[in-house]
C-alpha cells in the first residue's frame, strides 16, 4: 500500500460536489426504524416455517430461497438501528445524509401529511432503476417544504397518501 505523501497536501485529491446555498435543513432517520415484539417474531417464524414447508412440498425450491432471504435480511436490519442523518434542501439539489440529487435528476416529489403518524417527503427521479426516496419530516410544516421546493421541482398531486412499502412497513412492522 502506497504511503499518502504528507508534504504536499495539495496532491491528495479531495472529491468535494458544490450542492449550493441551503435553504433548509432538517435532520430525519436514514430508514424508519420500527420496534418488535417477541410476539412479532413467533408469529413471523410460524409463517416463515410453513412456507418453506410449503415450497419443500411443492418443489417451489426458488420460492423457499426467497422466504429465507426475507428473513435473513429482517434480521439483519433489525440488528441495525438507524441514525439520524441531515437533509438539506439547496439551490442546487437535494442532500439526504452523503447523498447530492441535483434537481434535474428529480422527476417530481410528494407530501404526505396525516398526524401523528405520517409526515413523509417524497422525491421521484427521472431515472428507471433509481428508487423513490422517501424522507420523514418529524414535526416540520410540509407546507414550508413545498413552498422551497416548487421553485425548482414539479409537484406530483396526483400521489395521494403514502406508498404501498410504507404503509406495509408501518401496518406489519416489516
Amino acid at each position: 500500500m502506497p504511503a499518502k505523501n504528507v508534504e504536499n497536501p495539495e496532491e491528495e485529491i479531495q472529491e468535494t460536489i458544490d450542492a449550493g446555498e441551503p435553504m433548509m435543513s432538517w435532520e430525519s432517520w436514514e430508514f424508519p426504524y420500527v420496534e418488535r415484539s417477541k410476539r412479532w417474531y413467533v408469529i413471523a417464524s410460524t409463517i416463515g416455517l410453513f412456507l418453506i414447508l410449503y415450497a419443500l412440498f411443492t418443489g417451489n425450491f426458488i420460492f423457499g430461497i426467497i422466504v429465507l432471504m426475507f428473513a435473513v435480511i429482517t434480521l439483519i436490519r433489525d440488528l441495525k438501528r438507524p441514525s439520524r442523518v441531515p437533509v438539506h434542501i439547496t439551490s442546487k439539489g437535494l442532500v439526504f445524509g452523503e447523498a447530492f440529487f441535483p434537481f434535474e435528476d428529480i422527476r417530481d416529489f410528494s407530501l404526505t401529511y396525516d398526524p401523528p403518524d405520517i409526515n413523509n417527503l417524497y422525491v421521484d427521479f427521472h431515472g428507471r432503476f433509481q428508487p423513490m426516496l422517501s424522507i420523514g419530516l418529524e414535526d416540520l410544516n410540509p407546507n414550508e417544504i413545498r413552498s422551497t421546493l416548487l421553485p425548482f421541482v414539479f409537484e406530483n398531486l396526483e400521489r395521494e397518501g403514502e406508498s404501498l412499502t410504507d404503509v406495509l412497513r408501518r401496518v406489519y412492522k416489516l
